[in-house]
């Protein structure tokens, strides 16, 4: 086995990935090497690499999920063989000792480190992660549950974040995330509501045909008050628009990790026991129960397959909304 890998190295924000030879990642204690089968492309990779999340580890390899066969076992673990399949998420390491982790929050560790962000991630022809953090793949190929490990993740944890006793739920933004968690909503009886970018009539018909009843422009009123609505979208002006169409008692979730900047509004938005909250990063608790979850609806996802060198151009078709669904690299 070659000593050295193919991997795509963000080293500026406002540089392109570069396609480098690098020493190929050797486990530490309690970590496992994976071969990358497929690792999807996040809109918070975009975050990354054009500066909107500050401090990443640089030179980075960027992506964070992955999934990909074990090759080597770091000393000391045991819950994982060579030749097993699993997926690596954002959340790749916490301290499990202070409050927010020993209270099972461990998605608020402030000493958390990243998949793709502070520790490298998947765009590569292999990967090193904490074993703590790897789920079992099972019912799925590769490059289908590579976007379950944080757009059906985090959707997960937003979607359980908004509550119970939802019967009508907005999603805001029809991308990876919402395309996944549509398929959850409907099959537990909801009816679902898709507001796009203005015009995109491509993911509108294709939020129709994963069950909404009503697919529109993100600017346009829904026909009813909603029960909840969850922001994938990174536009903070969102937040008003998707207040004033919620029920009293209703939520608002903010399923991102970075959004611009929110405009003032007026506070009858919020009243009648409105809430508004945001979702950060997800829990192991919430892996395990989503990857048990997505085989039963069943969860099909919808995917653009590139090569590991087209990196720069999956970033740049999902800035500028050209998918439908997600998109995967396959190294």
């Amino acid at each position: 086995m070659s000593d050295d890998m193919r991997a795509m190295l963000f080293e500026k924000v406002g540089s392109p990935l570069s396609m480098q030879r690098i020493p190929r990642p050797r486990p530490g204690p309690g970590e496992v090497s994976i071969q990358v089968e497929a690792c999807a492309v996040c809109r918070t990779d975009l975050h990354v690499v054009d500066g909107e999340l500050p401090d990443p580890r640089l030179p980075l390899v960027p992506g964070h999920e992955i999934v990909g066969k074990i090759v080597v076992l770091g000393e000391g673990v045991e819950r994982f063989a060579t030749g097993e399949r699993v997926g690596v998420p954002w959340l790749g390491w916490t301290c499990g000792t202070c409050e927010h982790c020993l209270a099972g929050r461990e998605n608020l560790c402030a000493q958390a480190q990243f998949t793709g962000y502070t520790r490298d991630g998947g765009y590569a022809e292999y990967c090193v992660a904490d074993a703590r953090y790897c789920f079992p793949v099972v019912g799925y190929s590769a490059e289908a549950a590579a976007p379950l490990l944080c757009a059906g993740l985090i959707g997960y944890r937003a979607y359980r974040m908004a509550g119970d006793g939802i019967h009508r739920l907005g999603l805001y933004g029809f991308g990876a995330a919402a395309h996944i968690l549509a398929q959850v909503s409907v099959a537990n009886g909801q009816e679902l509501y898709a507001f796009t970018r203005p015009g995109d009539i491509q993911a509108q018909d294709f939020a129709r045909r994963l069950g909404a009843v009503w697919a529109g422009d993100a600017d346009q009123t829904p026909p009813v008050n909603l029960d909840a609505a969850i922001i994938f979208a990174p536009v903070g002006e969102l937040i008003p628009t998707a207040l004033s169409h919620v029920r009293p008692g209703g939520v608002v979730v903010c399923g991102g990790i970075h959004m611009s900047d929110i405009p003032s509004f007026p506070y009858r938005l919020l009243w009648e026991e409105r809430r508004l909250c945001s979702v950060a990063n997800l829990t192991r608790r919430d892996g395990v129960e989503f990857l048990d979850l997505a085989p039963r609806v069943p969860v099909r996802t919808q995917t653009q397959r590139y090569s590991l060198e087209q990196a720069n151009q999956a970033l740049e078709d999902l800035r500028h909304g050209r998918l439908i669904g997600a998109a995967v690299l396959i190294p």
